[in-house]
């Protein structure tokens, strides 16, 4: 088991990077946040302020071809629940075409200490391999479990070999949609039978993490880093919350550090011109984020408050949301065309970042449906924004996918046989970005 200090609040801080020069009559407004969350540890064991995970282990047949993927699964799991913390709830359940608990049982979660984790081993010991796929049984059954507890930080994990074949596209998605914002998802594919698109979609939808474990003999460490960073979350369900002005436009909301993620459409309405953007689970770390929005026309010479971004988790005591911190970003007119004409370091590289994981999905998709003009352009252009923006491990990957002539210019010739493996981690490693140098 792993060791744990005690547990500390986090402290929040948010730092906005922005050029506020506009032009006369320049409208839009571009910053990047970033949010800081350090000296928390671990959420408080048992009673308030506890911490839940339901591991979700795929047991449909194909988990036995080659049975190293289920020994793999069982290993990995077995290593996952050895890392929780004393007191941390958990479950285990075994996903096929159904949803069925493989530990403890009886719609409940465990108290982890060294006896419940010896129990939780012996059944993992007992999952075989048979039946399909449904994953929208699978997280159903994770939020059962997960709310028959009072918690504060609520996990999930889950594996699959396969594709999401005994249920609909539209079953999967209604799931996704009743789980959000109760619990968050790290979801993992292993082997390369599995579809990346539901796999990520998955993760994203419940703020979680994706990634491909091609090799099953990867999967203990993978699940062991996973369940230590389950363990080092200290706050849910924090909101970034944007207050605009009177006639100011929200373009969009990202985050685009550590990965992009588009949070524009996931809106909730607060308050008049303030609206709440999920960010789920935080321990120690940092995040950054696009904030664009469109202001009112003005002259030279006057400036303006175009957001204000607040930090909001719940109150413990069920009171009103709390603000942890927030930042301001501002518009200011000026007819200094050096000035109005800058772009801001942080805007420009990730701007290239959204880009470059846009690029890659792109040019992938067009290499499936055999347009390899099209793929060669895209995939240029990814190789190029990876070199100009330093991000070495999208670099890498892509290196497997073509050929590159000239990193710099972004020519590139796709490569006549590529491992499957390797297109599918580019493909789920594609939104993985790397911090701007400040």
């Amino acid at each position: 088991m792993a060791n744990f200090s005690k547990p500390t609040v986090p402290r929040f801080s948010v730092d906005v990077y922005q050029n506020e020069f506009l032009p006369e009559g320049g409208r839009d407004v571009n910053a990047i946040v970033t949010v800081t969350s350090t000296g928390g540890g671990t959420v408080g064991a048992g009673g308030h302020g506890s911490a839940g995970v339901v591991i979700m282990v795929d047991c449909s047949g194909s988990m036995d071809y080659p049975a190293t993927k289920m020994r793999g699964a069982r290993e990995a799991t077995a290593a996952a629940v050895d890392t929780l913390r004393d007191g941390t709830s958990f479950a285990v359940v075994a996903g096929t075409h159904v949803a069925k608990e493989a530990y403890p049982g009886n719609g409940r979660l465990a108290v982890a200490d060294a006896r419940t984790r010896a129990e939780a081993k012996e059944a993992l010991r007992r999952l075989t391999a048979s039946g399909g796929t449904a994953i929208g049984t699978w997280l159903r059954l994770a939020d059962r479990l997960l709310s028959s507890a009072d918690l504060t930080i609520r996990h999930g994990i889950l594996l699959t070999d396969g594709r999401n074949e005994h249920e609909s596209p539209e079953a999967l998605r209604a799931a996704l949609d009743a789980c959000a914002g109760r619990f968050t998802c790290d979801a993992r594919g292993v082997g390369t039978d599995w579809e990346v698109k539901e796999v990520t979609g998955i993760a994203s939808a419940l703020l979680g993490t994706a990634d491909i474990v091609a090799d099953p003999a990867g999967l203990a460490a993978d699940f062991t880093a996973m369940m230590g960073q389950a363990m080092g979350k200290g706050v849910a369900d924090v909101a970034l919350r944007l207050w605009t002005p009177v006639g100011v436009e929200i373009a969009f909301v990202k985050q685009v550090a550590p990965t992009v993620e588009d949070l524009t459409g996931r809106r909730t309405e607060t308050g008049p011109r303030a609206g709440d953007y999920p960010t789920g689970s935080w321990g120690d770390e940092s995040r950054d984020y696009h904030v664009s929005v469109r202001v009112p026309r003005a002259a030279v010479g006057q400036e303006m408050l175009a957001a204000r971004v607040s930090l909001i988790a719940p109150d413990p005591a069920g009171g009103d949301p709390r603000p942890l911190s927030q930042g301001l970003v501002r518009a200011v007119w000026t007819d200094d065309l050096a000035m109005s004409t800058s772009i801001n370091p942080q805007v420009a590289h990730y701007t290239g970042q959204a880009e470059l994981a846009d690029a890659i999905q792109a040019g992938l998709d067009a290499r499936k449906s055999g347009d390899h003009d099209g793929a060669t352009a895209k995939l240029g252009r990814a190789v190029q924004l990876a070199a100009a923006s330093g991000n070495a491990d999208t670099a890498k990957l892509l290196s497997k996918v073509v050929d590159v002539v000239d990193a710099v210019a972004g020519t590139v010739r796709l490569k006549a046989k590529v491992a499957e493996a390797d297109e599918m981690t580019l493909e789920t490693r594609s939104t993985k970005t790397v911090r701007v140098k400040r």
